[in-house]
């Protein structure tokens, strides 16, 4: 199935529409080495790139029925470079977090380095989560959006003492909360 004809994509989309499930694995081995090929080079991660050339095919599973591709090829390659850019952009977030914390963020690409980064990270997104709703906002304007104080203080229309004091507090709270998890990392 390496040269398939324009006519028989079109058939083999219909069949995955039609939930033909020999369909999707036809087109999941004609397109998975492509797809890895390109996550690979911009994620220079074997497993992080594999995880995003899954989760496009699950997502053309997904929505086999919604879906009207006229080119499958540019369809399937610019889902991967989105969801690529969409792991940067979460991996860039992470970090800024962590960092947030004076953690290093994950540099190296052993597996238990990184599952105990993972770990942390949810348990810090799980508080950030329960704080209070303005200093949640606060918090995630500095944090995560990179927001100078003076900036976030003009965008909710507060002085900028209030926005360092609701960070002051998010902070001390995130300390107390994390304190227990973050002694096993330090």
């Amino acid at each position: 199935m390496d040269n398939i004809s324009d006519i028989d994509l079109r058939r083999c989309l219909e069949r995955l529409a039609a939930d033909d499930a020999e369909a999707f694995s036809d087109l999941y081995t004609l397109y998975w080495e492509r797809l890895f090929s390109i996550a690979f080079h911009r994620l220079a991660d074997r497993a992080e790139a594999e995880d995003v050339v899954h989760d496009v095919f699950m997502s053309l599973w997904t929505h086999r029925h919604l879906k009207d591709i006229s080119d499958l090829d540019r369809y399937l390659a610019v889902a991967v470079k989105y969801a690529v850019l969409a792991r940067i952009r979460n991996q860039r977030k992470r970090s800024l977090l962590l960092q947030g914390f004076g953690l290093p963020a994950p540099s190296s690409n052993d597996g238990s380095e990184k599952l105990d980064q993972k770990l942390l990270i949810e348990r810090l997104q799980g508080e950030v989560e329960r704080l209070p709703d303005r200093c949640r906002l606060i918090f995630k304007y500095s944090r995560e959006a990179g927001m100078p104080v003076r900036e976030i203080a003009e965008v909710l229309h507060i002085s900028p003492r209030t926005v360092e004091h609701q960070l002051s507090k998010a902070l001390r709270r995130l300390r107390f909360a994390m304190r227990s998890f973050l002694s096993i990392f330090l």
